[in-house]
């Protein structure tokens, strides 16, 4: 088939978006964590663009969609068709008619298996080994990360039934929520968690890194049509008011709890619209949007708060905003659905559809958030006993980012007024020069 050269480059301008995501989620958790360990937090995201093209390239993109020969078996997984991704170069374009080449779909899913990885660290700030991070990315893009997206986007059991997830809310944010939260648990709570402070560093980090992932999620949700239509459009509208209206909610919520709306409030607001929106956003009405964000920013500015009531150190919220955050948007779905492309798949109850979508809709979470904490727990588990998950207690009182990178983000003892920096060590004050008699 003949390639589309206008549904080409928007693909790959939609992929360079995604990927744009990844180190803006670098600045977004990088400066919510305490200046020790900006740097290490900041590598956690990188590194997952490391391992997770490895794995993709090796076998991923094969494993999330391609056929396994084994009926029964591709139900639950792909198979190993695409090993290597030559086959793809061979094929050249998809066979769905969009005049895409097969590599470029290729690399827009990889984008977001990337960024799914990546998610999942924020909830260890400050504790984690960094070589067995490196490790975890790997087993967890395998064994979790790419069997779902064979469920969900590929020719797996949940596709099959018809569950709508447009861009994502199962696929990334549930799944990863659910991991972070069983990762968590895991490494246990850092020394001095509700004792001492723990708050974002460098706020204006944090502003830097919600603008990227702002910007960069309309190739994630738009994109996700895989074609330059109205169905794009409409995805590309809906997330823009949804992620405003959810970021004014979590403004709204702070002034009236706390008496003060914080900058901190419009950035995780804006993520909270952002992933409600995800599964939604090509399948429902403008104002239905603008409902998602207004329930996404309240819920989540209260359920980031859940952690301390359960006792788990959830560093930068990833439960209180991916997770919850991805369960709003994935049940609107049965209530608020209202152009389905697939012949299988059912209206919303607001739009005269029956039960059926409703369910599907609540089945999908519960099975993907089951199956990633369970499996993150035991892989967790295992390299825990394996190699430790955790740096040591004095490590992680002197910080992270100088025992494991010898490094730190903020180089602040170099330089002073009244001072000249020395190239080899702190700051030298001049000697007072001799004043003649």
């Amino acid at each position: 088939m003949k390639i589309d050269s206008g549904t080409t480059a928007w693909m790959l301008t939609a992929t360079a978006l995604v990927l744009l995501m990844t180190p803006g989620l670098a600045f977004f958790y990088g400066g919510m964590t305490r200046a020790k360990s900006v740097l290490n937090m900041m590598m956690m995201s990188f590194v997952a663009i490391i391992t997770v093209t490895i794995a993709w390239v090796l076998y991923g993109h094969s494993l999330a969609f391609s056929d396994n020969s084994m009926s029964w078996l591709n139900q639950f997984v792909g198979g190993l068709d695409h090993v290597g991704l030559q086959s793809l170069v061979d094929t050249a374009t998809k066979s769905d008619g969009t005049g895409m080449p097969s590599l470029v779909f290729s690399a827009f899913q990889l984008t977001f298996a990337i960024i799914t990885v990546a998610l999942i660290s924020g909830a260890i700030a400050d504790r984690a080994k960094f070589g067995a991070w490196v490790l975890f990315s790997f087993i967890w893009a395998t064994i979790v990360y790419f069997p779902v997206a064979h469920w969900v986007w590929g020719t797996g059991w949940l596709n099959t039934l018809g569950i709508e997830d447009f861009a994502g809310g199962t696929v990334v944010h549930i799944n990863a929520g659910a991991a972070a939260l069983a990762l968590a648990l895991v490494l246990g709570k850092r020394k001095g968690w509700r004792k001492e402070p723990m708050r974002p560093h460098n706020l204006t980090l944090v502003l830097l890194g919600a603008g990227l992932l702002w910007f960069g999620w309309f190739g994630f949700n738009a994109g996700s049509e895989l074609a330059v239509d109205g169905t794009a459009g409409l995805a590309f509208m809906n997330t823009q008011i949804a992620t405003a209206v959810a970021a004014g909610a979590w403004l709204v919520v702070e002034k009236m709890r706390d008496g003060h709306a914080t900058s901190l409030g419009v950035a995780s607001g804006a993520v909270a619209g952002l992933v409600a929106i995800t599964p939604a956003c090509g399948f429902v009405d403008p104002w239905a949007a603008m409902l998602i964000g207004l329930i996404a920013g309240a819920v989540c500015a209260f359920a980031v708060g859940l952690k301390y009531k359960i006792d788990v150190d959830d560093s930068l919220d990833v439960v209180g905003v991916h997770l919850v955050g991805g369960v709003i948007g994935a049940v609107s779905l049965g209530f608020l659905a209202a152009y389905p492309f697939l012949e299988q798949q059912n209206k919303g109850l607001f739009y005269g559809g029956g039960l059926t979508q409703l369910g599907l809709q609540v089945l999908g979470p519960v099975a993907i958030g089951g199956y990633s904490f369970i499996v993150t727990w035991v892989v967790g588990k295992i390299i825990d006993k394996v190699m430790g998950f955790r740096v040591s207690a004095e490590e992680e009182v002197t910080g992270i980012d100088i025992t494991t990178h010898a490094e730190t983000g903020y180089d602040l003892g170099t330089v002073h007024a009244s001072g000249v920096a020395s190239p080899n060590g702190p700051a030298v004050t001049p000697a007072p020069k001799k004043v003649d008699a």
